[in-house]
């Protein structure tokens, strides 16, 4: 008796996809994974074979350079096994559906597949944004053809970034270190988070003094005022001044304090009446925040669940293949209508009538270079159940639990909200003091944006001032001076650079989460609590890239690239055209290394010439280093690997050149060992040494001194 033929075989990327459809669509189908890409450029020399590496020069560039940049693929050893199960499978099903995800990386990966295959049988494909019963059975029913205007783009972008990378990337171990990379995206976010420093650097702080009031009703009332003018003009704050002179900005029209002013000032105010002068209230309605996109989720999920872009993903995606979540790479706002009446049934019940928007909520995309035709991240299905009715735990509850509730707010009644400035004059000083009450909290009960606890955050945002008003006498309970020193711009966070790249539309939702981690994982970025800290050796490859191809790390030249690969998705651009443009030419890539390779002097590419820092500083092959070379025998110093660029200063280059000079003193003899103990300072930071550095002898015992502990502090007896 024959076998009973499949209806299909279903292909989707992961074993929980291929799991949770499985179950929806039955015996008749059979539903397997590819686990990811099944074919891809070559990965390194090694993987492409050698009769091929002899006939052909740009073998190992994976890219046929001399005729119209075609692809070299080959399937990887890892996934030849699994090609072969969905081949043996095919062979058993009377046609193949395609059910990678709807965006340009699936849409490829079902192309490939199809080039592997080579399937005899009809070839379908089926997209969907959730995974519900519901949703599947409707797109298993209403499928379409594969999209090749999206597999080209996809094929382009993959062909540019390796053209770039591999053309770059050898250029920076010749000049700078070994393992560095180049990367078209990443070299550019890079290079935001290097100026941001520089600007550090750069910062000149300002001192300026104003006076703080604390001040009480006849009825023992208090509440909090602040200096706003002296004689008619506005007192100084902290955006009226120069970041680069620590001085007022040309043209300030404020009045500085300085120490003795404000103690003048303190005594008049002493000895004068408080009158209140003027109450302003106004009322102001706050509209809830569109749903997540992939960005949108990324910013919010590290400011309020302090996780990083690539845990985000990872964690959506599993929520993803549940059932759980609508597709996560997205950078639509819309949500279907279904969502939208599941969400207003749902408010309406946990919230009542008066929270519900009176109108549908509709919102548009607002981010460049918006592509693919998703929904916003949103619950999956139409129960719109809450994390503990599914019962989520740990950071998938978090997640979802944070888009559940954004995915609500955007139904919900407005915010509103009375705001009162409160102006008291006391001798020739004003004082201003700010209140603010919600008066309806609307959407504020489901939803506020930075806080994970929405009461709490409506608990915080009350600050109600006692009832004034004008001609009012006060009393004052304490004023005090206060010293303000201005602030250097703040690092950026993951959050804040996500939205940096999105605005100047450098990268995609699918590649912002991948920038990120490889900028860190190639060791340009380093984490300092949730700042983005660059290393030296960034400020070296962004200085090289700087100043000899300037286009291929210039925010609207990156954006450009991004659309012109937006428009090859929708089918208005060429691929062959735009790759030429980039690589040949004289102003191409291939021409411009060519030709800048030998006119680039490695040495003074690793010299940064930091503001204010005297001694060199150099990024060499075992890190940054200073150096003093005013003697015939220069001394160069390791810059300890938790300082950051802006964070050197003159004087910490001098201590660390002279510890250096100095040699190591020893802090006394072990009174076991009777060997000497040592303070030393390498690259990794300071540490103790038991012994001395033998030729051909064992290397000494190290130990390395806690980030928390000052080096200055370790005596004999610490050690």
């Amino acid at each position: 008796m024959a076998k009973k033929k499949l209806k299909a075989l279903v292909i989707v990327e992961s074993p929980a996809k291929a799991k949770k459809i499985g179950s929806y669509l039955g015996s008749d189908y059979r539903v397997l994974a590819s686990m990811g890409h099944v074919r891809d450029l070559p990965a390194k020399a090694s993987d492409v074979p050698s009769e091929f590496k002899k006939k052909h020069k740009w073998a190992t560039l994976g890219v046929n350079v001399e005729s119209e940049f075609e692809p070299y693929y080959l399937v990887p050893k890892e996934k030849k096994k699994t090609v072969q199960e969905l081949k043996d499978a095919l062979k058993d099903a009377e046609e193949l559906i395609l059910a990678t995800d709807e965006d340009r990386e699936g849409e490829s990966i079902g192309w490939h597949l199809t080039e592997l295959l080579k399937p005899k049988v009809p070839v379908k494909r089926m997209v969907f944004s959730e995974i519900t019963e519901e949703a599947i059975k409707e797109a298993i029913a209403n499928p379409r053809e594969l999209d090749l205007n999206l597999v080209s783009a996809q094929e382009t972008r993959r062909v540019l970034d390796r053209l770039y990378g591999f053309t770059l990337s050898p250029l920076l171990w010749k000049k700078i270190a070994r393992g560095l990379s180049a990367g078209r995206v990443q070299s550019v976010a890079v290079r935001i988070l290097v100026q941001r420093e520089l600007e550090r650097l750069a910062f000149k702080s300002g001192t300026y003094w104003d006076l703080k009031a604390l001040l009480k009703t006849d009825t023992e009332a208090e509440f909090e005022s602040m200096l706003s003018t002296v004689g008619g003009k506005k007192v100084a704050s902290g955006k009226d001044f120069d970041e680069s002179t620590g001085k007022l900005k040309e043209g300030a029209d404020v009045l500085l304090l300085n120490e003795q002013q404000a103690d003048e000032l303190l005594e008049r105010v002493k000895k004068s009446d408080w009158k209140v002068t003027s109450v302003e209230q106004r009322l102001q309605s706050r509209k809830p925040p569109a749903p997540f996109t992939t960005s949108t989720l990324q910013q919010e999920g590290n400011r309020k669940l302090n996780m990083s872009a690539r845990e985000i993903m990872q964690v959506a995606q599993r929520l993803y293949e549940d059932g759980h979540i609508t597709y996560m790479r997205t950078d639509s706002v819309n949500l279907s209508n279904e969502a939208v009446s599941a969400s207003r049934k749902r408010i309406e019940d946990l919230y009542g009538k008066d929270y519900l928007s009176p109108e549908i909520r509709r919102f548009d995309t607002k981010s460049k270079g918006a592509q693919e035709a998703h929904e916003a991240i949103r619950p999956a299905g139409k129960q719109m159940k809450t994390a503990e009715e599914i019962g989520l735990k740990g950071q998938q509850a978090k997640l979802y639990a944070m888009i559940w509730k954004r995915t609500m707010a955007t139904q919900m009644e407005e915010a509103r909200l009375r705001f009162q400035t409160v102006t008291i004059t006391a001798a020739d000083a004003e004082f201003r003091a700010t209140g603010r009450h919600v008066e309806f909290p609307g959407f504020f009960r489901a939803y506020v944006e930075g806080s994970d606890d929405p009461e709490a955050a409506l608990d915080d945002s009350e600050s109600m001032l006692p009832p004034l008003e004008e001609n009012q006498m006060l009393k004052a309970s304490q004023v005090e001076p206060l010293k303000h020193e201005t602030k250097p711009p703040a690092r950026y966070t993951e959050a804040s650079i996500v939205r940096k790249l999105e605005s100047e539309g450098v990268g995609r939702p699918s590649t912002y989460a991948s920038i990120i981690g490889t900028i860190q994982d190639r060791g340009y970025v380093k984490k300092s609590g949730s700042q983005l800290v660059p290393t030296f050796t960034a400020l070296a490859v962004t200085r090289l890239l700087e100043k000899f191809f300037p286009n291929l790390v210039d925010l609207q030249f990156t954006a450009a690239m991004e659309q012109e690969l937006d428009d090859i998705a929708v089918g208005e651009g060429d691929r062959l055209p735009y790759l030429n443009q980039f690589y040949r030419g004289k102003e191409g890539l291939d021409e411009q290394v060519k030709a800048k390779e030998e006119t680039i002097d490695a040495r003074e590419i690793c010299t940064l010439n930091l503001e204010g820092i005297e001694s060199a500083v150099r990024v060499g092959r075992y890190g940054p280093y200073v150096s003093d070379e005013s003697e015939a025998e220069p001394v160069s110093a390791s810059i300890p690997d938790d300082i950051a660029p802006a964070d050197l200063t003159n004087e910490l280059a001098k201590k660390l050149i002279r510890q250096k000079s100095e040699g190591p003193k020893a802090l006394g003899m072990h009174p076991e060992e009777n060997t000497p103990i040592y303070k030393l300072h390498g690259p990794f930071g300071p540490y103790l040494q038991l012994g001395d550095v033998v030729e051909d002898g064992p290397k000494p015992k190290r130990v390395s001194i806690p980030k928390n502990v000052d080096p200055d502090t370790i005596d004999f007896e610490t050690a």
